[in-house]
This record gives C-alpha cells, structure tokens and sequence, in this order.
C-alpha cells in the first residue's frame, strides 16, 4: 500500500523493504496529479478502521505536521457500512441472554449512524423513555489489537532507523494512541464518564449530559438517554428556531473552560457532531469515549508558563519551554530565544479580546516544528480540545471573543495555584515526600554500597549517533563476503576445469554448471545492492 502511493521511504524506515524489493513498478498508473499528502491520506483509508483512527488523531497534532497534512488528514470520515439488523440483534441477545424485545420495548433496525467501532440505533424502553443504544462491531476489538500490534513493532524499528522518529518520541505516540483507541471500546468506561460530567455539572441549566441506563448496558452494548435537538453547527436551524447564537456560544465557551480549570476533566472529542441544542439553548452533549484530564503536575507548570509569559524575560519564557517538556535534547538555545521574543514582541500589549486563539497558536506551533520540539501527551489532546471549541464557537459567533472568558478562567486557576491553601497543600506534600525520603535514603545508600562491593553495579553507556555508521558498515561488510563468496566460487571452477575434462564426466559438468549459476546470482546481488544504495 506504501508503495503504491509512493511513499518509499516510510517502507524504508520502517524496515519493510525487504517485501517490495521493486517499489517504483507499483507506483506506475497510478492517477496524477496527486499531493505527498493526499497519497498519505488515500494510503490511511485503504489500510482500514486502525488507521483512519490514527490519522484523525494526527490531523490534530499541529505540534508534528505542517498545515497542508492536518488538512488533508482532517477529511478521514470515521464510517462503515451499517450492520445487519440480525447481526445487531443477536450480539445484543447474547449481551443480555435474552431476546431483544425483552430488553427494549421498542428497537429500531436501521442506524443512526455507523461507525468503524460500533453503531447507534434508537430504542425506546419499557417505561418509555427513548434512548440510544450503542453496539459494538464484532471482531473489532481483536482487530485493532492487532493493527496496533503491528503499529508497535513499525515505531520500534523507525526510533531505531531515523533520528526524527527517535527525537519525536513515536513509541510513546503509538502507546498514546492505543490507549486513545482502547478507550473507545470499553462502553463501561464510558458511560462512567457521562456520569462523571453530569456530576461535575449539576445544577447547570445551560449543560445536559444523558443519563446512563446501567440495566440496559454491558461492555459491548451502552445505553443512554437520548439527547434530541438541534446539530450546533447547523446555523440555519438555529436561526429559525429563533436561538441566540451568541448566547449559546457563551455557554459553549464556559462549559468546556470549567472542565479544563475548574473540574481538570474534560470531552476530548468536540466536534460539531457531538453537540446538540435543547429547547431553552441547552447544550446536549454525547459521545464519551474520548476524554482527558489535567492532573495538578500539568496545570502546575501552565501556571509557571502564564508567569514566564506575563514576565518580559526571554530566558524565563524559554525556561518554561523546557519545563513543560517540549524542548528536546538538541535545541539551538539561542535561536529558540529569538523566536520567542519576537513571537511575544507581536502580541503583548494588544488588549486580550482583540487576540484569536488560533493565530497564536499557529505562531507557537511553527516555532515548535522550526526548533522540533514536542507536545507531552496531555497537552497535545488538551490544546485540540481546546482548538476545536474555539472555532465552534467562532462558528456560532464571528464576534464572539474567546480569549475574554478565557482569561479570568486562567486567572482563577493561578490564585488557587498561589493561595494559602494551595501552598499549604504543596508544602505539607513536599514534607511529606522529604521525611519518607530521610526514611529511605541510608537503607537505599546501604544498598548501593554493598553492591558496589560485591562488584555487582554495572554502567552502560550508550553512544549516539554511530547507528547510521554501523549499519552502513555491516552493508559494507555484507558486500565484501559476498564478493569474496562470489570469487571464491569462479576460482572453484577454474581449478575443477583445469582438474577434469567435462565432457568424460557428465556428473562433474552439472556440478560447474551449478557452480556457475551461483556465483552469477552472487555476482548480480552484489551488482544490484550497490547501485541501489546509488553509491560505490
């Protein structure tokens, strides 16, 4: 499939080059004109429901590709022809262990919408509340245990192959990712995080999650409360519905700034699919399977990162670059420097709802990608989240000034971080930590000590940048016996022709004939490998 849409040197990297030794005869016929990422795109699509999954999730990573991927990866659509009705029934009867209209009074056979994990359907139940009923695809838990096992094993081999591979960390973006995808299968974990977010915002009028009907619900069947109303992002219908857009924008906006300050909990999939508006401009919420959470580390160093931005010092700012984990080994620290000042240099001053989100988060980004710096997993999912809200938003309302409600948000989160009873908290944990360490530390040095005695502590050390030279050698080398092997052959036969007449021995003239053909085929391997490799 790589080869096919020309992308060599993903085969390469990954160390799939063995199984197309003639890449380039797949490419030909194929249809032209076609960009580096459509063919990225197309090739995602053909290798199936894993895939998609994971170019979605890439599209989101401005931190890892430029624009025009993120683009393209942004039109994966997460569809699958609809289940047959029997097919759906029967997992639900086994779910359950017993017949369908025994479960729900009423189910209706076709979906309403089908996904490449599960599917929805409506029902209504015997008291006659109408829910939605989510079905798992059969065999697609396994399925995508596999994909991901083969995902493992790429990303290993492409640390190993390509420095960018190694520095971007993608061993620990293919476990993100599994642990992303994982999560969606487990409709448990889900319905449990409804019921988290209904809790987080009881008593708000303005948010209705759906209840979750835990009778009706298993690891492969969930059951909620049906949300109905209108799609946000279908204008027309609000509109002539007579709802204010700007108001349901306000409540947009201040729902998911409280889950990401205030409860550190929040819907990590908020696209415009998954958000419906009630009757009294209500927003519905559905779709819990992708979630995230702020834990007190990350908001710790957002609060360090507010104050390095607030302050005029380039050298705090850029400290705050590589407290938050994005700066890697590698870094031009001076260069990284100028960029920062001249990317704070274009926004301070300016009154904050004169500031779109998106444009300075674009600026960051190309700063990230320019100095290959990386987003630690929860802040990559916490800013898409946020991205995404920011434009629904903007969609609802053009003059909607995110950045305004934002800012007391953050504030609020750095008077809690600063109050007294936020010090407190911090230094009765880091007393804590200090005692159990003066416990731990002579038995821990003890230890060491004794160890170092019996001669048992050994030290590794790990040379960087040799693997490309290695592997180049050990080609070389290859090449080299293979020649020898080669020669060795041709000086063979020149002695067993001049040792025996051919022709008397019919036995001894098969054995040359075979000798031959093996030091030929010897001889155009070695001939091929280095014109490959396109150098002498």
């Amino acid at each position: 499939m790589l080869a096919r849409h020309g992308l060599g040197f993903f085969i390469s990297v990954t160390g799939l080059e063995r199984f197309v030794p003639f890449q380039r005869i797949f490419n030909r016929g194929y249809e032209q004109p076609v960009t580096r990422p459509e063919h990225v795109r197309r090739a995602l699509e053909e290798l199936g429901p894993t895939f998609i999954k994971l170019g979605q999730i890439l599209s989101t990573r401005a931190d890892l590709l430029p624009p025009a991927y993120q683009v393209e990866l942004a039109k994966l659509q997460d569809a699958a022809p609809p289940l047959k009705a029997e097919t759906v029934t029967s997992i639900i009867e086994a779910e359950f262990g017993r017949p369908v209209d025994a479960v729900f009074t009423a189910f209706e056979p076709v979906p309403l919408a089908a996904a490449s994990i599960g599917q929805v359907h409506g029902a209504t139940l015997a008291d006659g509340t109408p829910v939605v009923v989510k079905v798992q695809r059969p065999g697609v838990v396994e399925q995508i245990d596999q994909d991901l096992n083969v995902l493992r094993n790429l990303a290993a081999t492409a640390s190993r192959r390509w420095s960018v591979a190694e520095e971007y960390d993608v061993i620990g973006l293919v476990h993100e990712f599994a642990h992303t995808l994982r999560a969606e299968t487990d409709y448990i974990q889900e319905g449990r995080n409804a019921e988290r977010f209904s809790a987080n915002f009881a008593g708000d009028e303005s948010v209705h999650f759906p209840q979750v009907f835990w009778e009706q619900t298993t690891n492969r069947v969930l059951t909620l409360e049906r949300i109905a109303g209108i799609k946000i992002d279908d204008l027309a219908a609000l509109d002539d519905a007579g709802f204010d857009r700007r108001r349901v924008a306000m409540s947009g906006a201040r729902m998911v700034l409280k889950m990401v300050f205030r409860d550190r909990f929040f819907h990590a999939d908020p696209h415009p699919g998954n958000f419906f508006i009630e009757p009294g401009e209500r927003i519905g919420v559905v779709d819990f399977g992708m979630v995230g959470s702020v834990g007190p580390r990350i908001q710790q160093q957002l609060v360090w990162a507010l104050l390095a931005y607030i302050s005029e010092e380039p050298d705090r700012q850029v400290d705050a670059l590589y407290e938050l984990g994005v700066a890697g080994r590698h870094i031009d620290r001076a260069a990284l420097k100028r960029d920062v000042a001249h990317l704070r240099a274009r926004y301070f001053g300016r009154p904050v709802g004169e500031i779109a989100i998106r444009p300075v988060v674009n600026d960051v980004l190309g700063v990230v990608r320019r100095h290959r710096l990386h987003l630690p997993t929860g802040y990559a999912l916490l800013l898409k989240t946020v991205l995404m809200h920011e434009s629904l938003v903007s969609r609802l309302d053009p003059s909607f000034e995110f950045t305004a409600v934002l800012v007391p948000y953050a504030r609020g989160m750095m008077a809690r971080h600063f109050s007294p009873l936020g010090w407190g908290r911090s230094v009765g944990q880091a007393g804590i930590d200090l005692a159990r360490l003066g416990v731990e530390l002579p038995q821990q040095l003890r230890r060491l000590l004794s160890s170092l005695e019996r001669g048992d502590t050994e030290f590794a050390i790990r040379p960087s940048g040799f693997d490309p030279f290695l592997r180049r050698l050990e080609r070389i080398a290859n090449r080299v016996v293979l020649g020898i092997v080669a020669a060795a052959f041709v000086v063979a036969l020149a002695v067993l022709l001049s040792a025996y007449h051919v022709r008397s021995d019919p036995q001894i003239g098969a054995v040359l004939i075979i000798g031959f053909v093996l030091a030929s085929v010897l001889g155009l391997y070695v001939a091929w490998s280095i014109l490959r490799s396109g150098r002498p």
